[in-house]
């Protein structure tokens, strides 16, 4: 178990912005930052970051929190895990007490192939800088490539010895299950015989983007024509190929900080160009370009840079990602190397100024590099130049944007000497194909649907309410506000007369009196804990700590204060100032809001008692004291409504 005060160091050190800044772009909006949404495909920004209160938002999916939250939620870290790391990050010394069996045994299936990977990686990265095999082959290979130590490290490069069980064994060994070793793809299983899977390879093992280790890339160094050269961790339950780029942990931040993003091929790419100074490079690991792979891309930056190869052959069969890269949005640009190179030739053959002066001067736009590729084969064949540029224009009609197409278009029409007219009449087509393709793929639902009446569904006031008092408390439960009281006063002549009292309170003790004196309880669960957390720090500090609230070890306290604060930051009041139009903030009017919120709640509590009466009155043995009861309540209510200014 981790003890409470490296907790609570944590919480104190760690920046939501810097955290969340690792995994999402963020711009700055005012006192906040916005980004992407990391959860769901969006194009306008709707993930919000308040550094001040330290808090996020993703109004796109109604999630939020602080900096474990965002953790928990994104990298699907446990508690302990989030706290793990963020400690890492911020270089904070972990205390903690032993972990009992029981504790041990309820890790989750999820966090044990974690375990399994980490520790894998831990032994192979061992085996090739300790083992007298692993160095004599593995790190002999490393450097017969040209990686320095410190990047083999940084990397975490290993090697499996070239023999049928030997990290099974030493993971047996060392107390870790035979089930996790073989879900992780560690371990193939077969009847009563296990043996390693990358046995006799180099290992570059896969992180995700905050740093765990998903799975490895093996390359195996003898001559097998049996075996595949690269061999990579089957799909698990931590590892889908389709949705990791390699590298991305090692350079988000470069990809963040350069606004630019370099994609390659293979993990040798990235290592060489990281060496060689350019750190926002990541690969897509000899597969197929995937959606989910350039969304990561985009929580970092709009901008890809593809590097293909040389060889021509593979950049035609590569640049289908092209359009898969402009149908998320993406700007995109092109560098093709010399024939003969690749990416980790060129970059260990050229000094880290003449590489990126390379890679600066040689980005194409994606029309002007595809039309010089393609011009090659269509010569001065009139049908052959035809179907080139209608090919170009099946690339433009996947960009969202329709300023970006019109540009584009503009552009390819300048190359290609043809006439903007031609070329939109074309656009028009290819994307009214698409749109009616769309509307031809088979309907979900029966042809004849028969319309449903929508069902009204009842709201619950009590809930809105519970939900507005506890806001009010967390956005304005420290402050000091004048309160109005009306009391019955007797004069020197014994008649009584209604007084106004004004006094001083704060927010909170002011709502908790009323409360008090009503006895009201919440009924909504989570409100009715953060209420009663919230009451200690009243009674022992006189404020309320909505520090100790957004950092609460009950992720749904957390979640739900952060959401209540965030909720106040999404809209900023226009300067109606400057327009001589005065408009009242909340807080000029805290007085108002507390009452108001203390007599609805109120209103509806009583509205509540009133239907139960009447409810059970035809039952009732005393149906004139029921009747008299109404009557009283419903004054009640009415004097409720003149207060509040309305009309029963």
């Amino acid at each position: 178990m981790i003890n409470k005060t490296t907790i609570d160091q944590v919480f104190e050190t760690a920046r939501v912005e810097e955290v969340i800044g690792e995994f999402v772009h963020l711009k700055k909006a005012g006192s906040n930052f916005k980004g992407l949404s990391p959860f769901v495909d969006e194009k306008t920004p709707s993930f919000m970051v308040s550094p001040v209160k330290q808090i996020w938002k993703d109004f796109s999916t109604g999630k939020g929190g602080n900096v474990i939250s965002f953790l928990m939620e994104h990298e699907h870290y446990s508690y302990p895990e989030a706290i793990r790391y963020l400690a890492k990050k911020y270089n904070i010394e972990i205390e903690e007490t032993e972990q009992t069996d029981e504790q041990k045994q309820q890790q989750s299936a999820r966090e044990s192939m974690y375990l399994v990977s980490e520790y894998a990686k831990n032994y192979f990265h061992k085996v090739l800088l300790e083992n007298p095999t692993g160095k004599a082959i593995g790190y002999a290979y490393f450097k017969e490539r040209g990686f320095t130590d410190e990047t083999i490290k940084k990397f975490e490069l290993g090697y499996a010895l070239d023999e049928w069980s030997a990290f099974t064994d030493e993971a047996l060994r060392n107390k870790y299950s035979l089930e996790f070793l073989e879900k992780t793809g560690l371990t193939i299983v077969k009847e009563t015989k296990q043996f390693d899977r990358f046995k006799g390879r180099v290992l570059f093992p896969i992180h995700s983007m905050s740093g765990r280790v998903l799975g490895f890339g093996g390359r195996i160094l003898k001559t097998d024509k049996k075996a595949a050269k690269y061999l990579n961790s089957p799909e698990s339950e931590i590892y889908h190929k389709s949705k990791i780029l390699y590298g991305i942990y090692h350079a988000k931040q470069a990809i963040a900080k350069e606004d630019n993003c370099y994609l390659v091929e293979g993990y040798t790419d990235v290592i060489s160009f990281d060496q060689n100074g350019v750190h926002n490079t990541v690969a897509s690991s000899g597969t197929a370009l995937t959606a989910d792979q350039i969304r990561l891309v985009s929580r970092l930056t709009n901008n890809i840079t593809v590097l293909f190869d040389g060889d021509a052959a593979g950049i035609r069969a590569s640049i289908r990602g092209i359009d898969l890269i402009l149908e998320q949005g993406m700007n995109v640009k092109v560098v093709a190397f010399p024939d003969g190179e690749d990416p980790d030739s060129f970059a260990k053959s050229v000094t880290t100024e003449e590489l990126k002066a390379f890679l600066t001067e040689n980005a194409q736009d994606f029309i002007q590099f595809k039309v010089s590729l393609l011009l090659k084969d269509a010569a001065n064949d009139p049908v052959k130049k035809a179907g080139l540029i209608r090919e170009i224009v099946q690339s433009i009609a996947k960009i969202p944007s329709a300023i970006q197409r019109e540009v584009y278009v503009q552009e390819c029409a300048t190359i290609m000497q043809i006439s903007e007219k031609v070329l939109f009449g074309e656009l028009a087509q290819i994307r009214n194909k698409n749109e009616r393709d769309e509307g031809k793929r088979p309907q979900t639902k029966p042809l004849e649907i028969v319309k449903e009446q929508p069902k009204l569904v009842k709201v619950n006031q009590l809930n809105i309410l519970e939900r507005h008092i506890i806001e009010i408390l967390l956005l304005y439960g420290n402050k000091k506000t004048e309160f109005i009281d009306y009391v019955d006063e007797e004069n020197e002549e014994g008649e009584f007369k209604v007084v106004k009292k004004v006094f001083s309170n704060t927010v909170s003790k002011e709502i908790f009196l009323h409360l008090q004196d009503d006895e009201i309880e919440f009924t909504n669960d989570i409100f009715k804990t953060i209420y009663a957390e919230i009451i200690p720090q009243l009674n022992q500090d006189e404020r309320i700590s909505i520090e100790q609230l957004i950092n609460h070890e009950n992720p749904n306290i957390s979640m739900t204060v952060s959401d209540l604060l965030m909720n106040d930051e999404r809209y900023i009041l226009s300067d109606w100032e400057s327009k001589h139009i005065m408009v009242k903030t909340k807080e000029k009017q805290l007085s108002k809001l507390v009452m108001d919120a203390v007599y609805n709640i109120r209103r509806v509590l009583i509205e509540q008692k009133i239907e139960e009466i009447k409810n059970n009155i035809l039952n009732s043995e005393d149906r004139h004291s029921d009747l008299e009861l109404v009557k009283n309540y419903t004054d009640l209510k009415k004097l409720l409504f003149d207060k509040l200014a309305r009309v029963v």
